[in-house]
């Protein structure tokens, strides 16, 4: 009973302008050979109009009704054919009907019936070539009026209910066929006697009429048993096939619902390409099962919250190949297979495994690469946050006519959002099972219950049955992959953050905290999540605050309170928010290296559970961190001279070739500077080389707060530093070098309060003065003894003026 679409609408008009203006001349030109005949067949049609029966898949009837038009037909009047056709569509339309019918619903049949009516009399009265004797005339009229009536009706209930012609004619009409050659044969053998005899012979049709009734019951009551029973059957594969992948992809439950929103997606845009229903059912299926063949990759993998590599993803490049392998077994209806191993395939010939391009792809697989690349950028992932769903579809519209079907691409980027709240709306009516219910029947085991501080807690907090199946193996997961990632890397960074990834997924927290002792206190290296920060300022003194007793006493503390942390806040206005902590101990082979701590913003928000999960990762972190620590240290001493704290001669080499590396790609300039302190021997030889060294400090910090944040300053040994400048012109030079010799000049005015120190600086410019590192060192090296020695002579002669005998006239 909704609206009918416009096109609907322009059809049924059509057919009621025909209808009507044949019904119209028929009336107008109304004659009758016999009345008795004409009101014997119009009372029959009546009746037989209320034996129908309801066609399966659409809003339809057919009656037996259709005897009595091709009488008329055959024995009568257009006029007479007409008023018996449709007074026998109006009876079957408001006969037991189980909706009131609209006046648009009355006119349309009528219309139609008049149209069919009209061609069927047309047709019998015919002089046509081949067809001279009535059985064939009459056979030629059943056909003709089949096709009309058939045709007409199922053209308006495919433009109502988005369904093709041909679909829903083969469907809902195409096997009454027969029921129509049979009742024509039947109206074959009674043309002698109702031609011979009165009008009232027509009532032997009625038995005739009665047996094709109920041979039409009983025919389309078994068809719609087994339409209901293979409908049932296809429900409970599809629920079986969403189960199966959904327990799949609870692999990685942040995602859970992925699939459901992508099946919502690609269903509704096949539908607007004009897929058909087998095609549709394909896409349903794809879209649930087309991430199957992931079962082939390692978690680890796809868990990664990091870049892949190119071995990593070779590994991930199987996973259609394996999905559609699987679902080869299945024996599918519909082609769901070329839709799953396609589907990374791209628009140019990019994709894999196959590198199609184009229409070469299957529709179906075309449409998921577009949904499931939008949904995957909307959605969180393990190595990002999402996009909103705005951006994610700009994403995805900048990748039409390169990885997408532009059609594809033009449609989903005028629906996304009216397809989001659809998907929305079927995702929040997901059913969830009791996880969380508490059973009170059972008695304890033999070995009772173990006591503990924390509440007793479910650890799994959702309802979503997805979460209960994950929980089951993402601790023995977890502690394998922690296994394999920490020892993996020496990077103290990288350890930490694959270790804050990995807990997120097995313990519920709001901000996590890794400490290192140094020095007696507890250094916050890594902190991430809420409070940042707070926890990034703390310093924690061995020994006190929560983290600082778990340091000292190699002892975890479960649910402790946060706030005694604050007093060891460098900014002692603030304090945290968080109401509970559960802190480990890190243990490395030479005791306590630091301390894990996870927080949360509920009181009593951690259980046992928790504990004993950190307490399993924090031996093998412990010594993680600790070579961490160690392989930083290696490292920094290698690359770091020890006494101003910037880099050596040896990390300015590799830097330094890098730089040149970098402008000669980019056409950039690069200037090098070498400044080496003039008058640095006379401060050691008179204050010593305590000062000395001093004043090399005091220099240093100089040159790294002179700096830019992407300049390069180096110790390349003694007083002599080196400046890589990228960018800098040879006209700015200049300025720069003032600057370094007033830099010196302070350094020894404030070290030993006179002006001892200045500054000889040398520069090369890249590519002008040399084309590697080693010509721009020498000739910045060369230009810098220059300047040495051109200071010496100033000095010299500045000295030998200052003492030139004073004539002996000149004493007063």
């Amino acid at each position: 009973m909704r609206p009918l679409p416009f096109k609907a609408r322009a059809y049924v008009g059509f057919v009621a302008l025909a209808g009507f203006s044949t019904l119209w001349f028929g009336l107008l030109h109304w004659e009758t050979a016999s009345v008795m005949r004409f009101l014997c067949c119009l009372v029959l049609a009546v009746v037989s109009s209320g034996l129908k029966v309801r066609l399966p898949g659409v809003t339809g009837t057919m009656s037996v009704n259709f005897l009595f038009v091709l009488v008329g037909a055959v024995e009568m009047s257009l006029a007479e054919t007409l008023v018996i056709g449709c007074s026998g569509s109006v009876v079957q339309v408001f006969w037991n009907a189980k909706l009131r019918p609209r006046p648009v619903h009355v006119i349309f049949n009528v219309a139609a019936m008049a149209n069919s009516a009209a061609v069927c009399h047309l047709v019998c009265h015919l002089r046509l070539p081949g067809v001279a004797s009535a059985p064939g005339m009459l056979f030629l009229a059943c056909c003709v009026y089949f096709l009309m009536n058939t045709l007409t009706v199922a053209g308006v209930i495919g433009l109502t209910e988005g369904k093709a012609l041909a679909q829903v004619w083969k469907d809902c009409y195409f096997w009454s066929f027969p029921y129509y050659l049979v009742g024509s044969s039947l109206i074959g053998l009674l043309l002698v006697p109702v031609r011979l005899a009165s009008g009232d012979s027509l009532f032997f049709v009625v038995p005739m009429m009665f047996v094709i009734y109920r041979s039409y019951g009983l025919y389309l009551g078994r068809l719609e048993t087994e339409k209901t029973h293979v409908e049932e059957i296809a429900s409970l594969h599809l629920r079986t096939i969403e189960a199966l992948a959904l327990s799949i992809d609870a692999k990685d439950n942040t995602t859970h619902e992925h699939l459901q929103r992508v099946q919502v997606y690609a269903t509704e845009l096949g539908k607007e390409l004009g897929l058909n229903n087998e095609e549709l059912e394909a896409i349903r299926a794809a879209s649930l099962l087309h991430d199957i063949g992931k079962l082939a990759v390692p978690e680890h993998i796809i868990s990664k919250p990091g870049k892949l590599t190119a071995e990593e993803f070779e590994k991930v490049k199987i996973h259609p190949v394996v999905g559609a392998e699987i679902l080869e077994r299945v024996h599918f209806p519909y082609p769901v297979v070329p839709i799953v191993r396609y589907h990374h395939e791209k628009w140019n010939g990019g994709g894999y495994p196959e590198g199609l391009k184009g229409e070469e792809i299957p529709l179906g697989a075309r449409i998921l690469a577009a949904v499931d690349c939008l949904d995957a950028l909307a959605s969180d992932r393990q190595y990002r946050r999402a996009l909103p769903l705005d951006e994610a579809m700009r994403v995805v519209a900048a990748e039409s006519g390169v990885s997408f079907d532009p059609q594809v691409v033009e449609i989903l980027e005028r629906r996304y959002r009216e397809l989001e709240t659809k998907a929305r709306a079927l995702s929040n009516e997901r059913a969830q099972l009791s996880v969380d219910k508490r059973i009170e029947k059972g008695a304890a085991p033999a070995a009772g219950f173990q006591s503990n501080g924390g509440r007793a807690r479910s650890s799994i907090e959702s309802g979503d049955f997805l979460s209960s199946i994950a929980a089951a193996k993402q601790e023995f997961h977890m502690l394998f992959e922690l296994t394999h990632d920490l020892g993996n890397s020496l990077s103290l960074d990288e350890t930490l953050s694959v270790l804050a990834v990995r807990l997120k997924r097995m313990v519920a927290y709001d901000a996590i905290a890794i400490y290192v002792c140094r020095e007696e206190r507890l250094a916050p290296v890594y902190v991430n999540g809420e409070d940042f920060r707070f926890f990034s300022s703390l310093e924690i003194p061995i020994g006190q605050g929560l983290s600082g007793w778990v340091a000292e006493n190699r002892k975890p503390i479960l649910n402790g309170n946060p706030a005694v942390e604050s007093a060891y806040l460098k900014d002692e206005g603030r304090c945290s928010l968080m109401g509970s902590a559960v802190a480990v101990p890190l243990l490395g082979l030479n005791g306590a290296v630091g301390v894990l701590a996870l927080y949360h913003q509920e009181k009593e928000a951690f259980t046992t559970d928790d504990l004993r999960i950190l307490q399993a990762v924090s031996s093998k972190l412990g010594i993680s961190v600790e070579n961490a620590l160690k392989y930083r240290q290696a490292e920094r001493s290698a690359s770091t001279d020890e006494m101003t704290g910037l880099p050596n001669a040896r990390s300015l080499f590799l830097h330094l070739d890098s730089e040149v590396a970098r402008c000669r790609r980019l056409h950039l300039p690069l200037a090098v500077l070498v400044c080496d302190l003039d008058g640095f021997k006379a401060v050691n030889d008179r204050f010593g080389h305590l000062e000395g060294n001093r004043v090399l400090r005091l220099f240093a910090e100089q040159l790294r707060s002179s700096c830019r944040e992407y300049d390069y300053v180096a110790r390349m040994g003694g007083d002599e530093f080196v400046f890589v400048l990228p960018g800098f012109r040879a006209e700015a030079l200049e300025s720069k070098k003032r600057v370094l010799r007033e830099l010196a000049r302070e350094a020894g005015r404030r070290v030993c309060g006179e002006d001892l120190l200045s500054a000889s600086v040398g520069e090369a410019v890249f590519p002008d003065d040399g084309s590697d590192t080693e010509q721009l060192l020498a000739e910045a090296d060369r230009r810098m003894y220059q300047a040495k020695e051109i200071g010496k002579r100033t000095r010299h002669l500045g000295l030998a003026t200052l003492e030139m005998p004073v004539p002996a006239g000149m004493i007063q």
